[in-house]
C-alpha cells in the first residue's frame, strides 16, 4: 500500500491550489462545487478522491472498471445532494475514499510489482 500511497501523494503535491481535481473552481456553478472550492479540507479530499479514482479505474479490467465507474456516478449524485453542508460533504468524501482505498488494497495484495 505504501507504493500506491506514494503515487497519490506525489500527484497531490503536483496540483495547483486553485483547482479541485475534478473541476475548475473558477467555473463552479452549484452550491456543492462552491463549497468544495471554499473549504480547503474538501478541496484536498476532492483532489485525493479524484486521483485515487483515476488510478483505480486504470488498474482493473473492463468488467470491474464499469462497476467502479457506475459507483462514481452514483457517488457524484450523492455528493451533489449535500449542497453547501460541509459535514455532509466531508462524510461522503470519506466514504468514497474508503471504497477506493479498498480497491487499491486489493490490487496491492496481488503484488509483487
Amino acid at each position: 500500500m505504501k507504493s500506491i500511497s506514494f503515487i497519490v501523494v506525489f500527484w497531490l503535491a503536483s496540483l495547483s491550489v486553485g483547482h479541485a481535481a475534478s473541476f475548475v473552481c473558477e467555473r463552479a456553478t452549484t452550491s456543492t462545487e462552491k463549497t468544495i472550492c471554499a473549504e480547503r479540507s474538501l478541496n484536498d479530499a476532492d483532489v485525493k478522491m479524484a486521483h485515487s479514482y483515476q488510478i483505480v479505474k486504470r488498474l482493473f479490467p473492463m468488467g470491474t472498471r464499469s462497476v467502479i465507474q457506475d459507483e462514481q456516478v452514483k457517488w457524484l449524485r450523492l455528493r451533489n445532494e449535500c449542497g453547501h453542508s460541509v459535514r455532509c460533504l466531508t462524510d461522503v468524501y470519506q466514504l468514497r475514499q474508503q471504497k477506493l482505498d479498498m480497491y487499491l488494497e486489493r490490487v496491492y495484495q496481488q503484488g509483487p510489482f
